[in-house]
Formats: C-alpha cells, structure tokens, sequence
C-alpha cells in the first residue's frame, strides 16, 4: 500500500508543478503578444499625426502602417523553424531587444525613412511572439485545450491592441505619440530581460516530464536540427493550405480595416470626431477578444472545428455590405456593425488549430507559422493598395463616400474570399489526424 501510494505521489507531484509553471510560460508569452498586437493597429489612431510629422500621402500611410506586416510576415515560416529548433525562450527574448529597439527608433525618427526602418525593426521583433506562444501551448497544455489557450491568447492579446485604439487616440491629446513609443520600447526591453530569467520551453527543461507523458500518451520525437525535411513535410500536406487562404483574406481584411482605415474612414465619409470612430474600432477589438475565447472554449468542447469558422465567416462577408453601400448609418447601427465584425472575425482563430492537428506534432511551429503567414501577407498587400485605391480615385483630393467605397470593395473581395476557403479546411474533430490522413 504505501508503495502504491508513493507511486501515486510521484505522479501527482510533477502534475502539479506543471500545472504551476505552464501559467509563468503563458503570461511571459502573452505579453510579447500584447506589444505584438499594439504595434500592429496603432498607426490607424494616428495616422494625421504621421502623415502631419512625414508629410506622407495616403499611399505612403499605408506603406508605414505596413511595413511591419511586410517583415511580419516574412518571418512567419522562419519563425517556426526556430520556435521548433532553438525553442521559443531564446526567440522570445532576441525577439523582444529587437521590438524595443526598432519602438524607441520609431518613437525618435525625424524623418519618413528612419520611421520605416523603425517599424521594420518592430516587426521583426514580435514576429516571433504568436508562433512561440502556439509551441508553449502545445509543450505546456493538454491537446484537447489547445484552442481554449488559443483563444485566451487572443483574449489578452487583443486587450494591446484595445490600447492602440480609443486609448491612444486619448493619450495623444496630451503627449506626443513619440513618447508613447518610446515608453513601448523601454517596456519591451525589460520583458526581454524577463523571458531569459523564467521562461522555459518545455517541462522536460525543469527536469519534469512531458505532457504526453502525464497523459499516458505516446511520445513523439522533437525536430531535429535540419529543418528542412520537416518543412517539406508541412508545405506538402495539402491540409495545410487552406487555413494559410482563409487568413489570407479573412484577416486580412480586418487587420487592414481595424489597424489603418477604419477611422480615417468614419472621420471622412461619415463626419465623425477622431475619438468617436476610435472607440467604435475599440468596441470591434473588445468584442474580437471575447468572441475568441469563446470560440475556443466551444470548439474544444462540441470537438468541432469547421462550423463555427463557416458560420462566423459568413456573418463576417454580411457586415462589408453597409461600407460597401455608403450610406449614413445612425451611430447605434455602426456601433452594432463593428462589434459584429469584430464577433465573427473570432471564427479565424480556430485556423491554427487545425494546422496543428493536420500536420506532425513536433512541427506545431511550422505547421502554424505557414498558416499564420496568410494573415499578414493580407494586410501587408491591401493596407497599401486600400491607400493607392484611395488616391485614384480622388486624385489628391479629400476623400469622399464614393472614394471609400472603392477601397472597401477590395476588402470585401478578400474578405468573402477568405470564407468561401472555409469549405477546403479539413474537420479535425479536436485531436491530431496526421497519422490518419498521412
């Protein structure tokens, strides 16, 4: 008996620890991920305040904001290949002196080409963060709450980029926006200084055992030092691909709405003061944030992946309609509008689940790194396009309701694209069918 209860013990007691320490992993990872997600929406509350310091057209604007969704996603596959070969502890922390950096250089620049290689630099840094935060997860956390922790990454992610909104359009009033991104930088650096202190990359590092293991499951070997094999293997896999489309669109479409035009359109095509149209973009996060809790939580436990994506896709090709048409709408209805965008984009956070879940365990990074590569190839084309669609159209001009119905019309297209990929994504059920479908 009380060797049967030793053994117990022994069980129970690296359960627990790590049960203890997955949250010191996810917190580190979490906020990179919040900084990640500040950077990327704040330029669109204040973007007169760039264009006024550059004397930038909207095109130029649009080249800025992205150039950080350039080096973004850029760096999706690579960052993979390291989060799955030097682990996300020694990414997280280069990651994050970088973004500090490049937000300092930023905040500093005096003139439009210091400002870009600034933003550059920011990209480059949190690049790295999502994809680190996936492989934490998915060495940390059980299988079957993989797209609960998704979803609470979005969650708390999404609260940096509630900052980048309303907030900062308030901030602004009373300081430069320098300052802010100053202050930013400072704070990433200290959060790289804290990553390297107390951020291990799996449990087996502490010397505990591994999550497969406390769950009685088989084993699989990590990747190994040539990436390459395993890469092919992803980029193969014919599952992979459609999740990489429907981010492609669906994501793109909003990041490029919500991180740059959004406000300047209900400024000018609807009369709106710039605090007003901040907090609708605000009220679009928020309701993001919680949707995507949500969305994890009820994935994981109907073990359904693909109806919540098809449905929530769909409510979110209906909401383009009223930009589309261009018409005045009363304040309750745009607010309405923004947080159902903001709701159904949620439906996209189950993408990397699936990614996971089509391809080999030890390639989570990879397999995630290329899906997640859709989402900021997006925006990092129609930011600029949206911006060049804009001065065609008005031809230096202030923009009128006619001008922005042809920028929203491109999001539309890559919006309703986005969903129609929904329909090639391969049901899961909430466990990995590598093996099933190999």
């Amino acid at each position: 008996m009380c060797a049967a209860n030793r053994r117990e013990r022994n069980i129970i007691d690296p359960l627990k620890r790590v049960q203890r320490l997955r949250w010191t992993a996810f917190a580190l990872g979490a906020m990179a991920f919040v900084l990640a997600f500040f950077h990327r929406l704040a330029p669109g509350a204040i973007a007169g305040e760039l264009q006024q310091a550059f004397a930038g057209s909207s095109a130029s604007l649009g080249v800025l904001a992205a150039t950080y969704f350039y080096v973004y996603f850029a760096m999706q596959v690579p960052s993979g290949i390291l989060a799955d070969t030097l682990g996300p502890r020694k990414i997280f922390t280069a990651g994050a002196l970088v973004a500090g950096v490049g937000s300092v250089m930023f905040g500093l620049a005096p003139d439009f080409g210091t400002a870009v290689s600034g933003r550059l630099l920011v990209g480059l840094g949190v690049s790295v963060a999502f994809i680190a935060v996936l492989k934490l997860n998915a060495a940390w956390f059980p299988e079957r709450r993989f797209a609960t922790m998704t979803g609470l990454l979005m969650f708390i992610g999404n609260m940096g980029g509630l900052l980048s909104a309303a907030p900062l359009a308030v901030v602004v009033a009373y300081v430069s926006w320098r300052l802010v991104f100053v202050v930013a930088g400072v704070i990433s650096i200290l959060l790289a200084v804290l990553t390297w202190l107390f951020l291990r990359d799996n449990p087996r590092q502490l010397g505990l055992p591994s999550m497969q293991q406390l769950e009685g499951q088989p084993e699989y070997p990590p990747a190994n030092a040539d990436w390459r094999p395993a890469l092919r293997t992803v980029l193969a896999n014919r599952r992979t691909w459609p999740g990489f489309l429907m981010q492609f669109g669906q994501i793109g479409a909003y990041l490029s709405w919500g991180g740059l035009w959004a406000i300047p359109y209900l400024q000018e095509a609807h009369g709106m003061e710039r605090q007003l149209a901040a907090w609708h973009v605000s009220l679009m996060i928020v309701c993001f944030a919680l949707s995507a809790l949500a969305v994890g939580v009820l994935s994981d436990r109907i073990g359904r992946r693909t109806p919540l994506m098809r449905g929530l896709g769909f409510i979110q090709v209906l909401c383009w309609l009223p930009w589309l048409w261009g018409g005045q709408l009363p304040l309750a209805a745009s607010l309405i509008l923004f947080a159902l965008m903001g709701v159904s984009i949620a439906g996209v956070t189950l993408v990397w689940a699936c990614a996971k879940e089509v391809n080999p365990p030890a390639y989570s990074g990879m397999s995630t790194s290329v899906v997640n590569t859709g989402g900021f190839l997006g925006p990092a084309l129609l930011q600029p396009l949206v911006g060049l669609a804009l001065d065609l159209s008005s031809r230096g001009a202030v923009h009128g309701v006619s001008d922005w119905r042809l920028g929203i019309a491109v999001l539309f297209a890559f919006t309703l694209f986005g969903w129609l990929c929904t329909f090639l994504i391969t049901e899961t059920h909430c466990r990995n069918i590598y093996r099933e479908t190999a």
